[in-house]
């Protein structure tokens, strides 16, 4: 994967594909909701987990039943491939969780 800064169309047409995020101030944005503080927790450990394996860290906000994550790539001004990867490997550990609740 390449560090380069993504052109606005190309942000727009991979945001088409990545499930609940939003992009605004040059940055991948999503919140999620959670049953209460344990789960937001657990959630953003796992998080913290999959950004120490990418070298590429979001900036992270939670409390009791919420966790808000953004994500750019700072280097380069702008998002890149790795915003992407994370918030895509994100959405995965959400699915988990919400698979291993029901």
């Amino acid at each position: 994967m390449e560090r380069k800064k993504l052109e606005p169309h190309e942000v727009d047409e991979r945001l088409a594909k990545l499930d609940g995020w939003t992009v605004a101030d040059h940055r991948l944005m999503r919140r999620f909701a959670f049953e209460n503080f344990a789960e937001s927790l657990r959630f953003v450990n796992q998080v913290g987990e999959i950004a120490e394996g990418l070298d590429h860290h979001p900036d992270i906000k939670f409390g009791w039943g919420y966790a808000e994550l953004s994500s750019t790539t700072h280097d380069r001004g702008g998002i890149t491939d790795f915003d992407f990867e994370l918030a895509a490997r994100i959405n995965r550990i959400a699915q988990n969780e919400k698979t291993a609740a029901n």
